[in-house]
């Protein structure tokens, strides 16, 4: 299981943490999603087997974040 912590700007409220852990954690092989709205970082918790880091920062793009 990999971990990563990610940089993502432009989250602001419940909305946007509900839009990040919901469609990243959708995808197969996430194990877990947790948001940290004040400091704008991600823990994500995979399996590299079954989704690429790739995938999950195009996730987080494709619902309007920006990921460093």
């Amino acid at each position: 299981m990999e971990k990563v912590t990610l940089n993502v700007s432009g989250m602001s409220c419940g909305h946007c943490v509900n839009a990040v852990e919901g469609n990243v954690g959708k995808l197969d092989g996430v194990e877990s999603v947790n948001v940290h709205l004040d400091s704008g970082k991600v823990d994500i918790a995979f399996d590299l087997d079954k989704v690429s880091l790739g995938k999950i920062k195009e996730t987080i793009d494709d619902q309007g974040y920006d990921v460093e």
